[in-house]
């Protein structure tokens, strides 16, 4: 099943801080945007399982404030 996201990017205090706003609590931080971007991801496929495995519903994506940077992100997880 496929799912995308967009997620932002902000740099504080030398760190990326890494956010999914659509998925309350998904949040990660890389040194670098390369290594947020990948913990990010990590992320966002163990949010989605989580919620798979809980029988909750996958809420749709919704546009960040235009403030930060932003990235779609998609993920492929096996059908259930």
């Amino acid at each position: 099943m496929n799912y995308h996201f967009t997620a932002q990017y902000e740099e504080c205090d030398g760190v990326i801080i890494a956010t999914i706003p659509t998925l309350k609590g998904c949040v990660s931080y890389g040194y670098t945007l390369e290594e947020a971007e990948k913990n990010i991801q990590e992320a966002l496929e163990l949010y989605i399982e989580d919620l798979l495995e809980s029988g909750e519903n996958i809420p749709a994506d919704t546009f960040p404030s235009p403030l930060f940077i932003k990235k779609p992100l998609s993920i492929t997880l096996p059908a259930a």
